[in-house]
């Protein structure tokens, strides 16, 4: 039997079995991999973090040369040290005297600050000596990560297959599996087609190739019992793509925006982040499936995400080191029973290299704030209030980059703390939804939250102040404003003109105007309680206008008529608009109103004529019509009954029963003596 696969000449061949050589990785895998599955062994994960961000910040935005030492300022100390100034021996901890001694040449830039009363952020010379009039505000940085990102994604294909996840204002993650397996299937036909015998667990063959160029990109060295002289498989060739595609990411950051950035091209996140950080500036690290181990095991468990903070001192307490290579010798076991299942079982994954953790394309702002620590301290309402203007400023801004303005997202809430002395209190209000949130929208609600605190008790000093916002809720989609039903300019003349030419129409055949239709059916009790005339001699021509008369000759004889005159049920008549208005007046104002007439052409009606009531009636009502009368000479004759037990009490109530139904049923009609009484039914004596 001859397989479904054609052999590919190129593709590696064993001599000794006569068989292509097999992949470790499965047609499953590769489907996988174009979800970009988290489980997927051939997935590609990729790292870039700018370098020395803020500092290159203020390079770009001074135009100085790349080589010139530059450090970013707050107050008294550095935050930001770039990579000549480094050489230097500058780090974050040293005062602004130090770093001038150790480096002569230094540039130091102030971050921008918001100065009490601005209505906007600059860079002020002086802004170091004034830490009491002056507040930090990060924007500028804010606004270039914003513009990184977009060239970021204008460089990858579009959604679904981009995944973009922004991780802070320096870090984007990208998950590039789809996009890779695109250009696999480009480059590699021979896996393109079905499974062998439509079986997704059917091994790949093996690349057609045993050799590959990183073109220089920092490689991991291969574990232990892994060495250069084995065939690269399917994984390797996924990394090989997966660093050319980030290569021209990085690439066009320093064409557009003459940004440097570090990458990590990995398996999962956290490879790849700690991968960006290896070789830096201005470089890409690849690990490798096979170098995993070898890359890990050099490694604090201390730097790796997640394990840097209280979890982390947890583990070195419990296991006496921060060392990756001594913590793999402790069992799954032993990690269970010291830190419990879960973090034991995540602990022992993850410094193996285990990560299943998702590049979230969809990560937004969840909250943002501004905040002032004073030194000294303030001490009165004015002074607070002009702080809470610039912090409102500051959260609009930034609200304004998000969106708010085009409705596209929106904060729900916003909150003060409050510091005095060793108390934190907090005050939340509602952004009203109803309304456009603006700078002063935003101070207001603020003021408020202050009065509060001030009424509660205890204000001054105050030693801190926070403004925040948060619950952030995507805006409706596909409303418009007002003036989206409104017509301007030229469109709006044509439609004036063309409605003076209808007007014009109208008055030309009036006699053409539609009219409103008549109602054509009543209700069940105007069926039943009306009585209509209906003539029957006109021509064609007299079917033009319809007349509503009301017969007096009948009047007496209407059922409302023979409920005594105690209660007048409505009835309808047409006017001459053609709608129906209520009639409730007496039988003689019917008869003194004069005829209606109206140009209204109603369809004919199909009628019966009552002998009892001498007139013709509508056939949709003879059935209530004859019960009525029906009714009625019951009525009668217990009226009949009654008299008779007046004048004689030995007449009212015969001795024979049978003869009194005889006698009941002799006072009614013929065509109205009950029926029978049928098998296994009892007739109930009345009276």
């Amino acid at each position: 039997m001859t397989s479904s696969q054609p052999f590919v000449p190129s593709s590696p061949f064993s001599p000794s079995t006569g068989h292509l050589k097999k992949s470790k990785f499965t047609y499953k895998h590769l489907s996988q991999l174009a979800l970009a599955s988290t489980a997927c062994p051939l997935r590609v994960i990729a790292h870039i973090d700018l370098d020395a961000f803020y500092a290159q910040c203020e390079g770009v935005r001074l135009g100085i040369a790349e080589d010139q030492p530059l450090a970013v300022q707050q107050w008294q100390g550095l935050i930001a040290i770039n990579y000549p100034a480094r050489k230097y021996g500058l780090t974050r901890h040293i005062t602004i005297t130090e770093a001038k001694k150790l480096c002569p040449n230094l540039i130091m830039q102030h971050v921008a600050t918001w100065r009490e009363g601005d209505a906007k952020w600059a860079y002020h010379e002086d802004a170091f000596a004034h830490i009491a009039t002056h507040k930090v505000s990060l924007d500028p940085y804010r606004l270039e990560s914003r513009r990184i990102l977009a060239c970021i994604k204008d460089v990858l294909p579009a959604p679904p297959i981009q995944r973009v996840e922004k991780a802070s204002v320096d870090e984007v993650f990208l998950d590039l599996s789809a996009q890779i397996h695109s250009v696999l299937l480009e480059k590699y036909p021979e896996i393109s087609g079905p499974a062998p015998y439509d079986d997704p667990t059917e091994y790949l063959p093996r690349p057609p190739t045993t050799a590959l160029d990183w073109n220089t990109d920092a490689l991991v060295d291969l574990d232990n019992y892994e060495t250069e002289d084995d065939d690269p498989d399917w994984d390797d060739i996924v990394m090989l793509i997966g660093s050319e595609i980030v290569r021209s990411v990085r690439a066009a950051i320093l064409d557009r925006l003459k940004y440097t950035c570090s990458a990590g091209i990995a398996r999962n996140k956290m490879i790849a982040k700690l991968g960006s950080a290896h070789k830096k500036p201005n470089q890409q690290t690849i690990v490798r499936n096979r170098a995993v181990q070898q890359f890990m095991s050099g490694f604090k468990f201390t730097k790796i995400r997640n394990l840097g903070g209280k979890l982390g001192e947890d583990v070195v307490a419990k296991f006496g080191t921060e060392e990756v290579k001594e913590l793999l010798l402790v069992s799954l076991g032993q990690l269970k029973a010291k830190l419990g299942d879960d973090t034991g079982s995540w602990v022992y994954e993850i410094i193996r290299g285990e990560d299943t953790s998702e590049v979230n394309s969809r990560t937004q702002i969840k909250s943002m704030l501004s905040a002032k620590s004073f030194r000294p301290t303030i001490n009165s309402y004015d002074q607070a209030v002009k702080w809470l203007r610039i912090f409102a400023a500051d959260i609009f801004t930034r609200l304004v980059e998000e969106g708010v303005l085009v409705n596209k997202r929106r904060p729900k809430t916003i909150n003060l703390h409050h510091r005095q002395g060793g108390q934190m209190r907090s005050r939340q209000a509602p952004i009203p939804s109803g309304r456009p949130i603006d700078e002063n929208v935003l101070f207001e609600i603020a003021k408020n939250l202050l009065g509060q605190v001030i009424v509660d008790g205890r204000a001054w000093p105050c030693a801190n102040l926070q403004l925040s916002v948060g619950g952030f809720e995507e805006g409706p989609t596909g409303n418009r404003g007002i003036g989206g039903f409104l017509v301007r300019g030229d469109e709006a003349k044509a439609m004036k003109h063309s409605l003076q030419d209808d007007d014009s129409h109208i008055q030309d055949h009036g006699d053409l105007r539609p009219e409103k239709r008549p109602r054509s059916e009543h209700g069940a009790i105007q069926r039943f309680l009306s009585r209509q005339g209906t003539s029957h001699g006109e021509s064609d021509e007299d079917h033009s206008s319809t007349h509503t008369e009301f017969d007096q000759a009948g009047a007496s004889s209407s059922p409302a008529a023979d409920l005594g005159g105690a209660q007048q049920l409505p009835t309808h008549q047409e006017n001459n608009q053609g709608y129906e208005e209520p009639f409730i007046e007496a039988q003689s104002r019917i008869d003194s109103r004069p005829k209606v007439t109206s140009r209204i052409v109603t369809p004919s009606i199909e009628t019966f004529f009552c002998k009892a009531c001498n007139q013709s009636m509508p056939a949709t009502g003879k059935e209530e019509h004859e019960d009525w009368h029906f009714a009625k000479s019951i009525a009668a004759a217990e009226r009949s009954s009654g008299t008779e037990k007046a004048t004689s009490t030995s007449e009212a109530k015969p001795k024979n029963p049978v003869a009194a139904r005889k006698l009941g049923a002799s006072r009614l009609t013929a065509s109205q003596t009950p029926k029978r009484v049928e098998k296994g039914q009892s007739r109930l004596a009345f009276g």
